[in-house]
């Protein structure tokens, strides 16, 4: 099962770094799902930061860094994956 969790704001390509603005709750180990018009694919969270420090858990009305397996686009919805 999926919830939506976020969006994304804005990608660096020469980072592969997504800034997330989170609706919910992430931490580290969550599985998360990255979809889009061209996007999708399925990628554990390893790291994420909050200006620039490392954080384990961030939440609704954060926007988080996050280093991501592909490339992503604005407007992209980020989804937590339950197992």
């Amino acid at each position: 099962m999926e919830k939506e969790i976020g969006k994304v704001s804005h990608y660096y390509t020469h980072l592969g770094v997504a800034v997330v603005e989170l609706t919910d709750e992430l931490r580290i180990g969550d599985e998360i799902l990255i979809k889009g018009a061209t996007t999708n694919f399925q990628q554990k969270v390893d790291s994420m930061q909050i200006e620039h420090k490392p954080v384990d858990v961030a939440g609704a009305g954060d926007s988080i860094g996050l280093k991501t397996l592909e490339r992503v686009r604005e407007g992209d919805i980020v989804f937590k994956v339950n197992e």
